[in-house]
């Protein structure tokens, strides 16, 4: 029986759609004359999801006890006696209840799938088991239940059903997500503009992932080998020089001209583990790469070129970025560079060549390897002084041997002191030595002796043959040495970056670290030191951890010390450090930095979860607080109006007190929900022209009758404002609400406007002025500038890009509101409100 298909609707986030989705599906399988029944559809009250799965065959659910509870689940047995040709199931990641046949409802699926059945299902992004992580540390949630990868992997079709973030919210906003009871928790906390753009990010990623996979696992079936260019993808090659940085940004450049493209960096070491590239250098570039979302990577050859092509023919490359040689002229003629041979081989691949300052010029010229580049100046110049010794005590030897010494045996004896010379300085030294031994067998055992004229061509040819062969046998000798140097070397580097890479892994601290640098490099003290960088006119330096006696508190007080960016420094004392030394201290330096870094990072998630966990709680419980209040006071409310105004005039202003201060909290428990949902990204403008008269007319409506007077003057010519009218009008409503209050009877409140620099600027005060002395206003407090109404009309106020500031003005109450003014002036109309208007 051959197995059904499987189809699976993708989603990012609840609510995009997916078993709508599903059930269109159904419906048009079951318009093409297809068998297909329901086995399990969940629409959480959402009556257009139920609707569609009206028509369609369903298969009656499962009852199941647990824990002395109901719960229904999908009838297995019954889908498979019945046997359709298709069958819906929601939810693949869902977990059954204990006592089910399987654990888990995409078990139920295969066991569907292996009887022959398709199988059309939904699936959300989140519950995928390899993104589990991720989607803990973007909504701060861990899914419980989740889907094995290779599941949804061997799925025969997967499409996924998307909505932008700002749709979705808006769908939970006119509950057609979650129940009402439940909208504000989650616009508040899963349902962020960022959680949704993260899950959706994820949700694309892996689809295309999957769909890469196709792509290749096709080409490979077929036999194709030729580039599909699908996707650009930019590969810059790095040779660990200072040109790297360059080669890097310039490509970056490149990739980010092409949607979609991608950026690789690599590096290939040769053959024998050597790399000739600063490994401190190597790094910093590795950083640049990630930090600019490519990623970097690392391969062997012995020849770079084939090893640059097999990586980039491996990963469908499309362009492959190169920096122009640093070798000389010479040097390229005799082998030819790196880029060159690319090219020639590159095929359809392309090869972009890229200049830099460090490219070699057209005045390059032939120069001998600098003596310290073999083996180390101490070396060198014990070469030289060996060759000062053996040549002339060697010659010595033999003028005293005399007759029994012939040029043969001078020339084999010279030789032999030529590649002792070459083990021990290199090739430098063993061409000096050469060139002095011929010169030596020409005068002592050449005929005529003790003249550098040569009688017979016998021998002429021999010293000929013997400079040649000293030459190449230096040649190979100081090669191997070389190398032998170079390993020794190379190993002892990577022994002691290994080392120190080990303890960083094992969690030791940053003074134990230390500790094991100085005994690598045999210094007495090393210190990591961090700059202040509040003071730039004279930098302070703190000691971020130390080791060894007296150690260094600044730079300038080490004997060496190693830069890591540019607020932190590895400064040692002790004996001096060859370059080399050095370079690899530098990379350690690297390093410590990073487990610095590292631990300070550390520091400061745990510090922000702590954070995190607090601010979740404030606002859990605000909300919480705010939905079991609003009932109470809305019944107090009620049973005041219902409380008949007696004749005892105290007794009636105690009543309307009362009265007020219950409205003041229902009005303070409003603002609360209005900042929770502009704090979710809730709140929906519409930006546009505004006419101010209009709105203050709206804005007195609203503060309704009773209390003091408010006194609106406004210029003769007032541009409309840029805004969204009802949350103005809010604004407004609150803080003139706000100046009454604090307001005395004989000085009402005042709201003037004027305009300034392209922005209307509206004043809202209590009509206090400097004039007015705290004993005048009596019992009257003084504002608090941070009231919730305050922090509220605020908030409100810069989501339609303007500004509220707030002033005092003696003891008394003072904003100002400033907001962007329309292109166009007009006259104030008649039916604007007068100057002075009584509420």
């Amino acid at each position: 029986m051959a197995r059904g298909r499987l189809r699976i609707y993708l989603g990012a986030a609840p609510g995009v759609g997916k078993t709508y989705a599903m059930l269109e599906e159904g419906q048009r399988l079951a318009s093409a004359g297809a068998d297909v029944v329901v086995g399990f559809v969940e629409p959480h009250g959402r009556r257009p999801t139920a609707a569609l799965a009206e028509g369609l065959e369903i298969i009656a659910r499962r009852a199941m006890e647990y824990r002395e509870a109901s719960f229904t689940e999908m009838d297995l047995d019954g889908v498979l006696a019945r046997r359709p040709q298709a069958a819906l199931v929601d939810e693949l990641a869902h977990t059954n209840v204990p006592g089910s046949r399987h654990a888990k409802r995409w078990q139920d699926v295969e066991e569907l799938l292996d009887a022959g059945i398709d199988v059309v299902t939904t699936l959300n992004v989140q519950h995928l088991e390899s993104l589990g992580d991720v989607v803990r540390q973007i909504t701060g949630v861990a899914q419980r239940e989740t889907l094995p990868d290779e599941v949804a992997r061997r799925a025969d079709q997967i499409e996924l059903v998307d909505l932008p973030p700002e749709l979705l919210r808006r769908r939970m906003l006119h509950g057609e997500i979650y129940p009402s009871d439940r909208i504000d928790a989650a616009l508040t906390h899963y349902f962020r503009v960022g959680n949704l753009t993260a899950l959706r990010e994820l949700a694309l990623l892996w689809l295309a992932d999957r769909v890469e996979e196709g792509l290749q696992r096709y080409r490979a079936e077929h036999g194709i080998t030729a580039r599909w260019e699908t996707r650009e993808r930019i590969m810059v090659a790095l040779t660990g020089g200072p040109e790297g940085e360059t080669l890097i940004r310039r490509s970056a450049r490149i990739s980010a001209r092409v949607p979609g493209s991608e950026l690789l960096a690599l590096h290939v070491v040769p053959g024998d583990g050597l790399t000739h590239g600063d490994p401190a250098t190597l790094a910093a570039q590795r950083a640049l790469v990630e930090s600019l979302g490519g990623s970097y990577h690392q391969t062997t050859g012995d020849d770079i070129p084939e090893a640059l092509l097999q990586f980039a023919e491996a990963e469908n490359v499309t362009q492959i970025v190169l920096g122009a040689s640093r070798r000389g002229r010479l040097s390229t003629f005799l082998r030819g560079g790196v880029g060159h041979r690319t090219i020639r081989r590159s095929g359809p691949i392309d090869v972009l060549v890229i200049t830099h300052e460090h490219a070699a010029g057209s005045t390059s010229a032939l120069r001998l390897p600098h003596p310290s580049r073999a083996t180390g100046p101490r070396r060198f110049w014990t070469a030289m002084l060996l060759a000062a010794i053996t040549l002339p005590g060697l010659t010595g030897l033999l003028v005293l041997l005399g007759e029994h010494v012939d040029l043969s045996l001078a020339l084999v004896l010279y030789l032999l002191a030529v590649v002792v010379v070459a083990l021990v300085g290199g090739l430098a030294p063993a061409l000096v030595a050469a060139l002095a031994a011929g010169l030596l067998a020409d005068y002592y055992f050449t005929p005529p002796m003790h003249s550098l004229r040569v009688q017979h061509l016998a021998d002429v040819t021999a010293l000929v043959v013997y400079v040649v062969t000293a030459v190449i046998v230096g040649m190979a000798a100081g090669a191997a040495a070389r190398s032998t140097y170079q390993a020794v070397r190379a190993s002892s580097e990577a022994r002691a970056l290994s080392r120190l890479a080990t303890a960083m892994m094992h969690g030791q601290d940053l003074p134990a670290l230390l500790e094991q640098v100085r005994e690598d490099f045999g210094l007495e003290a090393v210190s990591l030191l961090e700059r202040d960088t509040g003071h730039a006119a004279e930098p302070r330096w703190y000691v971020v951890a130390s080791t060894g006696e007296d150690p260094p508190e600044r730079p300038y007080d080490a004997d060496v010390d190693s830069p890591v960016g540019d607020d932190l420094t590895l400064a040692a004392r002790g004996r001096p450090l060859s370059s080399d030394d050095q370079r690899v201290l530098g990379a350690c330096a690297a390093q410590l930095g990073m487990a610095y870094s590292h631990g300070r990072l550390a520091a400061h998630d745990a510090e922000t979860g702590l954070r995190a966990a607090a601010e979740h709680t404030r606002a859990s419980l605000l909300l919480t607080a705010s939905r079991d209040l609003r009932g109470p006071l809305r019944t107090a409310d009620e049973a005041l109006d219902g409380v008949g105004v007696g004749t005892d005039t105290r007794e009636s202003r105690n009543l309307a007190i009362a009265r007020s201060s219950v409205r003041r909290a229902v009005q303070l428990l409003s603002d609360l929900d209005e900042l929770s949902r502009l704090h979710a990204g809730a709140l929906d403008l519409y930006l546009r022209p505004v006419d101010l008269d209009e709105l203050l007319t709206a804005v007195l409506d609203d503060l309704g009758p009773g209390g003091h007077m408010i006194q609106c003057s406004l210029p003769e010519l007032l541009p409309d404002v840029i805004a969204d009218a009802a949350v103005l009008t809010r604004v407004l409503t609150a803080l003139a609400a706000e100046a009454q209050r604090h307001s005395l009877p004989d000085r009402p409140a005042r709201l003037t406007g004027k305009t300034r620099s392209g922005h209307v600027e509206i004043h809202m005060t209590d009509g206090t002025n400097d004039a007015v002395q705290g004993a005048e206003r009596g019992t009257h407090p003084s504002r608090t500038p941070d009231s919730l109404t305050l922090r509220m009309c605020r908030d409100l106020t810069e989501t339609m890009e303007g500004t509220l500031e707030t002033a005092a003005v003696g003891p008394g109450f003072a904003v100002t509101l400033t907001l962007p003014a329309a292109a166009s002036r007009r006259p104030i109309t008649p039916s604007a409100p007068s100057p002075t208007e009584d509420q």
